[in-house]
C-alpha cells in the first residue's frame, strides 16, 4: 500500500468514524402522526410557553418563517409542535414529562405529522393518492403543507432524526374519522410495518402508543371508537393503549381541551417511561 493509498485509507476511517460518532444514542426520538387530536385543537395557553426544557426538541416538518423555523431542523419544543398555526397537542406534554423523569444526559425530540379530519387511510403509502381524491378542500390545503404526502413526509423527516439520534417510539392519535371500522387495527399494522421497513426500525423495540379518543365519561362522540383501539394490541403485539378516561375535552365532544391534552400527554409518558424501565417521580 503506497502514501496515497494510507491518505485515503486514514481519511475514509475518519470519515466512517465521524459518521458512526455523530449519532448520540442518548436523543430519543419519537415520531407523532393522526388527525386533529395529534396535530393539536386547543388553544395554547401561557403556562404552556414557559419553561420548556431545552432538552425537549422539535424537527419542524414544514417551514414556518412566522415562527422562525424551517422543515428538517431542530427547536426547542415551544408550541406549536405540528404546523405552524397548530395547537396544543398531546405531544407537548408527553416530551416534558419524559425529560422531567429522564437522565440529564438524554435528550427527547419529537416529530409531528397529523391532518385534522383524516382517516388512517391517508398514512398508507399505498392508499393515500386515490383516499386524497375525494376529501374536503380544507384538508387537501392542510395535506398540501405536506407536498401531497404526509407519511412521506414523516418518513423524509425521520430519516434525518436518525443522523442525530435514535427512534425510540411512535406516538397515534387518530380514529375518530374511522369511528366502527373494525379494519382500523389492520390499516394501522399496514402504516406500522411500512415505517419498520422504510425506517430500518425493528418492531421488538418500537413501540407504537395509540391514544384513545374522548371518553364516554366526556361524552365523546367518537367514544365507541376506543373499543376497536384496545383491540390494537392483538394485531400489534408492541401496541400499547393510552386511556382517555377523565381527560377533559372541548364543547364539540370530539377535540380534548388543554387540560385534556396536558394529561393525556402526561399518560402517553407514563407508558414510554414504564416500557424504558422508569417510574415517574417528577412532573411538568
Amino acid at each position: 500500500m503506497n502514501i496515497k493509498h494510507v491518505a485515503l485509507f486514514i481519511a475514509g476511517f475518519s470519515l466512517l468514524n465521524f459518521t458512526a460518532f455523530s449519532q448520540d444514542k442518548n436523543f430519543h426520538i419519537y415520531l407523532c402522526f393522526g388527525q386533529s387530536n395529534m396535530e393539536g385543537n386547543a388553544k395554547i395557553e401561557p403556562q404552556d410557553t414557559v419553561n420548556v426544557n431545552p432538552r425537549f426538541q422539535v424537527m419542524e416538518a414544514v417551514d414556518c418563517p412566522a415562527i422562525n423555523r424551517t422543515k428538517g431542523n431542530w427547536y426547542t419544543a415551544k408550541p406549536p409542535l405540528c404546523r405552524c398555526r397548530t395547537g396544543l397537542t398531546p405531544a407537548d406534554y408527553f416530551g416534558r414529562e419524559l425529560v422531567a423523569n429522564l437522565p440529564e444526559k438524554v435528550r427527547v425530540g419529537v416529530i409531528n405529522v397529523a391532518v385534522g379530519g383524516c382517516k388512517i387511510e391517508l398514512f398508507d403509502k399505498d392508499q393515500y393518492t386515490s383516499y386524497t381524491t375525494d376529501v374536503p378542500g380544507w384538508m387537501k390545503n392542510m395535506i398540501k403543507e405536506y407536498d401531497g404526502n404526509p407519511y412521506g413526509r414523516l418518513v423524509e423527516m425521520a430519516k434525518l432524526a436518525q443522523k442525530d439520534g435514535v427512534i425510540k417510539g411512535i406516538l397515534l392519535h387518530q380514529g375518530e374519522s374511522n369511528t366502527g371500522d373494525t379494519l382500523w387495527t389492520k390499516k394501522v399494522k399496514v402504516v406500522y410495518d411500512n415505517l419498520m421497513h422504510d425506517l430500518d426500525l425493528k418492531p421488538k423495540k418500537v413501540p407504537l402508543l395509540a391514544g384513545e379518543t374522548v371518553s364516554a365519561d366526556q361524552n365523546g362522540k367518537c367514544a365507541s371508537m376506543n373499543k376497536i383501539i384496545a383491540s390494537l394490541p392483538q394485531t400489534i403485539k408492541n401496541a400499547h393503549v393510552i386511556s382517555s378516561t377523565g381527560c377533559t375535552d372541548s364543547a364539540d365532544d370530539l377535540h380534548f381541551n388543554a387540560a385534556g391534552y396536558r394529561e393525556l400527554g402526561k399518560r402517553y409518558a407514563a407508558q414510554m417511561l414504564s416500557l424504558l424501565g422508569y417510574k415517574p417521580t417528577a412532573t411538568n
